[in-house]
């Protein structure tokens, strides 16, 4: 497994394995990788032959009052791990490498990033779109795998793709799960054991409204109502938004007739937000 850390070594790099006649998929991390993100390497590999993760902890992406001095770096760990789960390459950029100087270009995926944590995190998926657009461009992949955790981010990363008519296949990655059921996340070592506990709040609320939506219930209120009825017993958890949503638009719905739609929900725990969903 190789390890770049420049747009050129990139491209040089999957340019040879193009010419070798393999497929290139691509994997975006932030690194502190788990085993959520081994899952989607290896689903890459199982679609490419030459698989490239990146390991970027964006900058621009992460507002003001967010954790991005503080998130962990653990490149060691991460580089045992891709080679671990067969990825060929890691680009690991360096900001001042990776954006230009006085770079002023960015992507704004409109609507799609408009509710939920685009309105609590303002700028966050303007940073999103950026890097991926930036990344799709410079690894030329045919395929490119993203976890379902991140819902909201997979509905911009598809809406831009589709947009600008990027030639990229996405792929959506089921959500791997703790053995408590809470989503796995590089933001889940902030937790302590007792939190962590207290986190299985989370997947009984999106449960609940599974249950009562294949009993038949269609109307958005109930299914919300019943969600967070069930987050309301852990007086840990603050809760952020807990909604119904379109998974194409990201919009709140008031009825899931002939949509497809997810239960989407963001909280703090301590100081540490946890988001999750689930289809309906």
């Amino acid at each position: 497994m190789e390890v770049v850390h420049t747009i050129p070594e990139l491209r040089a790099a999957v340019a040879r394995a193009r010419q070798a006649g393999k497929a290139i998929g691509l994997v975006p991390t932030m690194g502190c990788l788990h085993e959520g993100h081994l899952s989607l390497i290896r689903r890459a590999k199982e679609e490419a032959a030459y698989v490239v993760v990146s390991i970027f902890v964006n900058p621009t992406q992460f507002g003001p009052n967010e954790d991005f001095s503080k998130y962990p770096r653990t490149f060691a760990e991460d580089r045992a791990g891709c080679e671990a789960a067969g990825a060929s390459l890691i680009f690991a950029p360096e900001a001042a490498d990776f954006y230009p100087a006085g770079a002023s270009t960015w992507v704004d995926v409109d609507g799609v990033s408009t509710k939920l944590c685009g309105e609590f995190r303002p700028g966050h998926f303007r940073g999103v779109a950026t890097v991926v657009a930036m990344l799709f461009n410079a690894a030329q992949a045919d395929v490119a795998v993203f976890g379902r955790k991140d819902l909201q981010q997979l509905a911009v990363i598809r809406r831009m793709v589709r947009d600008l008519h990027i030639p990229v296949r996405i792929i959506a990655h089921e959500t791997v799960r703790e053995p408590n059921g809470v989503a796995m996340s590089s933001r889940n070592r902030y937790l302590s054991a007792e939190q962590l506990t207290q986190a299985t709040t989370i997947p009984a609320a999106m449960a609940a409204a599974g249950a009562l939506a294949q009993a038949g219930v269609t109307d958005a209120v109930r299914l919300r109502d019943v969600a967070q009825a069930v987050l309301a017993t852990q007086p840990a958890l603050k809760l952020q938004y807990c909604e119904i949503v379109d998974l194409e638009t990201m919009a709140p719905v008031t009825s899931t007739t002939g949509l497809r739609c997810a239960i989407a929900i963001a909280c703090h725990l301590g100081a540490t937000r946890l988001i999750d969903n689930a289809d309906l």
